[in-house]
């Protein structure tokens, strides 16, 4: 059992304090938001992620996990301290490291033992050192630094904490490697390693790994675009490349841009990294720029399908960046409505889960309604951002009499081009065949 602080009760902070307390850690999470805090006491979690809320609660009632917002009382008691505090991206695209080496400043204040400091934001190569020196500034005991990058996918941020492809552990300190490999053995097997390296390597593989995914997502996004120009049909495009086992099938799916917390600011923040010390990573830049081109890709559709779309009512399924979270933070659905309410169009939109975070960020530019059958009356045409599970079997019959037409939009290729033809829809989806209505 390790006594453990979590400072920054986010997305990051909340999954890993509650995985490491499911397995008997005495964990205390700091935050200095105190209705959040008071929140998270009465068993509340604040964030949308399946299957949380169950270990959640379990490890409060064990009395396993508690939360404070005095950083003192956290960090007295424990061995090892997780920052997992925001490193929000710049206008330039550089991430913010002022609210960890603020903590950091801190720590080295209040440590009156040796404790492991272990950098679990996503940080940009030489952040350890920085962390190291802020500390050192004000510390009277040794500590150690560690770079331990997370690798959580959201709607499946539990199951990816408990049993992870790996654990990447950054130190030079050996008493470090110790207590991190202590920790982390309940979670790592000869098939899920624990792979120990120096601070900067660790640092460089996150962010190397999204710009990866990233990149694989782009690349067929662009082979996508170039069917619709051929004829070909990228989800056979799609089979024949991804049974090839030097690729393998998994971000081979083509939509409209990726989003969300990690991809975006992670590959800018690698750009700009790049751009201090005089490199070009000129890859990495045409995926930042074709990823931006192809959240309005369902835009361009619809345009050109319609003409002028001012005066037009368009029914939105999907707010969230990608299904099973209520995160929008660089949603395609939030460019699809920038873009066709400067249009003149109208949008009503339906998302089980993010509509709240939408309706605080962007207000009353759309209409939300509480039920997907419900945001179809008498619209123009449905459009699909956000492949939700409750939309992949949908009543057919019900939407095309809501609709005032039989048009679909859908920008994740929910739907088969058969059944499209089968029920009778104009059916416009990315780097596959138009499906026209019988007759037309």
């Amino acid at each position: 059992m390790k006594k453990i602080a979590v400072v920054g009760t986010g997305y990051v902070g909340l999954v890993t304090g509650t995985c490491f307390a499911d397995t008997g850690n005495q964990v205390v999470c700091v935050d200095i938001d105190e209705a959040k805090v008071e929140c998270m006491r009465r068993g509340e979690v604040p964030i949308y992620e399946p299957h949380l809320d169950n270990v959640f609660q379990r490890n409060i009632k064990a009395g396993r996990i508690s939360f404070t917002t005095q950083l003192k009382e956290a960090v007295d008691d424990a061995e090892i301290i997780f920052l997992a505090l925001p490193t929000p991206p710049g206008e330039d695209g550089s991430a913010d490291l002022s609210y960890i080496l603020k903590v950091a400043e801190q720590l080295g204040e209040m440590m009156t033992d040796y404790k492991v400091i272990v950098d679990k934001s996503t940080v940009p190569v030489g952040t350890a050192e920085k962390v190291e020196a802020k500390i050192k500034e004000k510390a009277t005991v040794d500590f150690a630094v560690v770079s331990n990058p997370e690798f959580l996918r959201e709607g499946f941020a539990v199951d990816d904490f408990m049993k992870p492809d790996r654990v990447v552990i950054g130190t030079s300190d050996d008493r470090a490697v110790q207590a991190m490999t202590d920790l982390y053995k309940p979670f790592v097997t000869n098939d899920r390693p624990l792979i120990v390296m120096d601070e900067k390597s660790a640092e460089l593989t996150k962010y190397a790994a999204n710009s990866f995914l990233a990149t694989k997502i782009t690349f067929m996004n662009e082979i996508a675009n170039f069917c619709e120009l051929v004829g070909a049909d990228v989800d056979k495009v799609r089979l024949g490349v991804g049974t090839d086992t030097r690729i393998g099938p998994r971000f081979l799916y083509p939509g409209i841009g990726f989003g969300g917390s990690c991809f975006p600011k992670d590959v800018q923040a690698l750009v700009k990294s790049g751009n201090e010390l005089g490199y070009d990573f000129k890859i990495i830049n045409s995926v930042l720029d074709v990823n931006h081109n192809q959240k309005f890709r369902l835009v361009e559709k619809v345009k050109d399908h319609f003409g002028d779309v001012a005066g037009k009512t368009f029914a939105l399924w999907g707010l969230a960046f990608k299904p099973d979270t209520d995160d929008i933070r660089e949603a395609s659905a939030l460019y699809m409505i920038d873009a066709l309410t400067a249009a003149g169009a109208k949008i009503l939109a339906f998302d089980p889960e993010a509509a709240e975070n939408v309706r605080n960020t962007i207000g009353d530019k759309v209409t939300y309604v509480d039920d997907q059958y419900d945001v179809l009356q008498d619209c123009d045409a449905l459009l699909i951002a956000t492949e939700w599970s409750i939309f992949s079997n949908p009543d057919f019959d019900r939407i095309k009499t809501s609709l005032k037409e039989p048009l679909i939009f859908d920008g994740r290729n929910m739907y088969s081009l058969d059944r499209m033809e089968r029920e009778g829809f104009f059916y416009s989806s990315i780097g596959r065949k138009t499906i026209l209505p019988k007759g037309n």
